[in-house]
């Protein structure tokens, strides 16, 4: 929106002596993706505080997190925390997104679909376990289903509007690799969206897995934005895409500002998130932030690098995938269910082995950067 409008006033600034204001209307995408951070980043510490005690007025608080089983005793400190802090991740990223980028964008729009409607799935969720479910004695949300539902009605929405844009523009569809500079699959329609929902799917669903201990999923996030924020910043610039041997995407760089807006936001919860957390971010949060990911690969054309980008979020819904198909298929082949591992999703599983939650959550976080900048390299390996 302030984008919007310094870029359709020029005459008026310069009248009233605002012609600093130039900055923000100007294609300036480094300029703009820095003040996404910058922005979302202090609304988070700003607005932190005060959200957290209307949660704890509000009663908002999860007192069942794994203090039953998964990790006994060293996880009791978690039960009253509050939950569903994801909102002011999606209020910051909203915020930054409207005011620095552009809202002629089709794409910008569309992710701003996403974000609030993955929130409010997520938002729904939180709020029947916490209130509803809590009167009733139990902590049952929406069900699987139900969500797995809204995922995929939204993420065929988003795929079907976004290739019907991008129609007439064969890299708008094509699927390209890493690693690989001349092979690549020009997509059909319905090979397009199927491929799209299960990206914004699988990767809402992974960091949703993901958020289990103090900071994990939020500090993952935040490296996996701030790297598809450099890969959008390249594809948007028609030379170094090029150079790069990277699709060049029109409009590229308005999806590096959000994801610039995501890292900034995740980085000022991590604030309050890191251990011991004094909020949760709640399926509000990541059922959100995934989805968001998922839409911005399949915008810049890299849904293959998210993959190894996300490598934490893969790993950590491989695991659970695992789990429960070995447990499912031993029960039926010797009457007895049999684990891969000690716990799922596979941080638990490191957690019963000893270590602590700041080792699992840092020794994490040194995996996904050394991922991201191994994903950042293979853009030169072309």
């Amino acid at each position: 929106m302030l984008y919007w409008l310094v870029k359709n006033n020029w005459a008026w600034l310069d009248a009233h002596h605002l012609r600093f204001m130039r900055v923000f209307g100007e294609a300036q995408d480094p300029f703009r993706q820095t003040m996404a951070i910058v922005l979302a980043f202090a609304m988070c510490i700003l607005l932190g505080p005060r959200l957290i005690g209307w949660l704890r007025r509000q009663k908002i608080a999860d007192q069942s997190v794994l203090g039953q089983g998964h990790a006994g005793e060293s996880a009791r400190h978690k039960d009253g925390t509050p939950t569903m802090g994801g909102v002011l991740i999606i209020a910051a990223v909203a915020l930054a997104t409207l005011l620095l980028a552009d809202l002629n964008n089709f794409t910008v729009r569309m992710a701003l679909v996403c974000l609030l409607w993955l929130g409010a799935v997520g938002m729904a969720d939180d709020w029947l376990k916490l209130t509803a479910g809590r009167r009733a004695g139990s902590r049952q949300g929406l069900t699987s289903l139900e969500k797995l539902l809204f995922q995929l009605g939204l993420a065929i929405l988003l795929c079907a509007f976004t290739y019907w844009h991008g129609r007439h523009v064969e890299i708008a569809h094509t699927l390209y690799f890493p690693f690989l500079k001349g092979f690549k699959l020009v997509l059909g329609p319905l090979a397009f969206v199927v491929l799209g929902t299960l990206v914004i799917t699988g990767s809402s669903n992974a960091v949703n897995l993901t958020d289990g201990l103090d900071g994990l999923a939020t500090g993952c996030v935040a490296i996996v934005s701030f790297a598809f924020m450099i890969v959008a910043a390249i594809a948007d610039k028609t030379g170094l895409a090029q150079y790069l041997f990277l699709t060049h995407v029109q409009g590229a760089g308005d999806m590096a500002v959000i994801a610039a807006a995501i890292s900034g936001a995740c980085m000022g919860f991590l604030w309050f998130n890191c251990h011991p957390a004094s909020v949760f971010m709640g399926d509000t949060g990541s059922l959100a932030l995934g989805g968001m990911l998922g839409y911005i690969s399949i915008v810049i054309r890299q849904e293959i690098l998210l993959f190894m980008v996300g490598g934490i979020f893969v790993l950590e819904a491989i695991s659970v995938i695992l789990q429960v198909s070995y447990f499912k298929y031993s029960r039926r082949r010797w009457g007895q269910g049999r684990r891969i591992f000690l716990c799922s999703p596979i941080h638990h599983h490191f957690r019963l082995k000893g270590w602590t939650e700041n080792q699992v959550v840092v020794r994490f976080w040194l995996i996904g950067a050394m991922l991201a900048a191994m994903a950042l390299a293979t853009i030169k390996l072309r």
